[in-house]
């Protein structure tokens, strides 16, 4: 199985925390769109005979562009592509772009599920971090996905911010239970270099990030969506039964994905590629039949260590026993000293089928502990 991801490179205004590649003119729209569809044709060989199972459009913003532009994309996959019968179609959205005439327009092109980036349920927040939405259109938008018949959706969240007071988050989470929400991706802010909201902190506009309080507020996050029923299948996701993401999914299990437009990455089993993240060069170089990517050959240890770092993300973990045939007696004994370490920390645990698991405070640090776990 394998996926496809398609990165529509717009956007109404730019987010303070997003390092993204995107534009907020649309002014080369139909000239990406056009790329698009060509690279669609060039890469067509990318994925030899796997069955796609998944389609997903993130970007910046893809719900700026028409149903009819967002299924032509569809129908050129369809063409160059074996996709199944069951196709996870995803598309990103903003709450502002949502409408019934829109939702209708992305069903009949194909799109079948939605991630809807609310961010908060309060103004002064989205105001905070430059949203084009507002809290209004927040839980307007998950009453027209319900009204419309769409039940799969997912939405994102924001916490650890200094806006972000514990009650407020408190009651972001309890209005997703509310709102019944099947799947719900939440992120830790970052402060990202080169964007708005790095050079507000390093002027002393706004207050840095606090440690303390993302920890704290994704402790609560952990607690309170767990006991309301939701899988925490992944270190940021979450879901009821039966609506865990297949497309991030096939990312986090190293299924081979193919990414279509500027920035956007692939990968198969023993590469990596990206596209320029420059649209106009992006647009010239599909123009003259030539793919606008760097690469890289994934080596032994690269693989085994995206291996370790993927499988520790999600909640089935690293399976111990997969992993010891591909280590040598030295890399094997290093890494159970490592593992060990941890254990008796509190951070790992390892069930009895082998498999080596973050518990809920070692999913704090997941990223420092595959660090520590990676061979070489």
């Amino acid at each position: 199985m394998a996926g496809i991801y398609v990165h529509i490179p717009f956007c109404k205004k730019a987010c303070h925390y997003c390092d993204f590649h995107f534009s907020t003119s649309l002014q080369h729209k139909n000239e990406i769109i056009e790329s698009i569809l060509l690279e669609l044709e060039m890469q067509q060989n990318y994925l030899g005979d796997e069955e796609i199972r998944s389609i997903y459009f993130g970007g910046g913003t893809p719900s700026l562009l028409s149903g009819d532009e967002i299924g032509s994309i569809i129908q050129q996959i369809h063409t160059n592509f074996n996709v199944s019968d069951r196709i996870e179609c995803t598309l990103e959205a903003n709450p502002d772009d949502l409408s019934d005439e829109k939702l209708r327009q992305f069903a009949k092109a194909g799109v079948n599920r939605l991630s809807i980036g609310i961010q908060s349920f309060f103004d002064e927040d989205l105001q905070y971090m430059n949203r084009s939405h507002d809290a209004a259109q927040a839980e307007h938008c998950i009453a027209l996905a319900y009204k419309n018949g769409i039940s799969n959706f997912s939405i994102d969240l924001i916490f650890g911010y200094p806006l972000l007071s514990d009650e407020k988050w408190k009651r972001n989470i309890e209005k997703v239970i509310e709102f019944g929400v099947p799947h719900i991706s939440c992120y830790g802010m970052t402060v990202e270099p080169k964007t708005a909201l790095a050079s507000m902190i390093a002027k002393q506009k706004v207050a840095a990030m606090d440690d303390s309080q993302s920890a704290r507020q994704y402790e609560y996050l952990m607690e309170v969506l767990c006991s309301a029923g939701y899988e925490h299948y992944e270190i940021s996701n979450f879901s009821k039964k039966g609506y865990a993401s297949m497309h991030n999914s096939s990312y986090w299990q190293q299924q081979a994905y193919l990414g279509i437009g500027p920035s956007a990455h692939s990968y198969n089993g023993w590469s990596r590629q990206w596209n320029v993240s420059n649209n106009a060069l992006y647009i010239k170089g599909i123009a003259s039949g030539i793919l606008p990517y760097e690469s890289e050959i994934l080596n032994r240890e690269n693989k085994i260590n995206e291996w370790i770092m993927v499988s520790l993300r999600t909640a089935k973990g690293l399976v111990l026993n997969t992993l010891k045939e591909l280590l040598t007696d030295s890399e094997r004994i290093s890494f159970t000293a490592v593992a060990d370490k941890f254990v008796l920390q509190g951070l790992l645990r390892q069930e009895a089928n082998a498999d080596l698991q973050l518990t809920q405070k070692g999913k704090l640090f997941a990223d420092h502990i595959a660090s520590e776990l990676f061979i070489g």
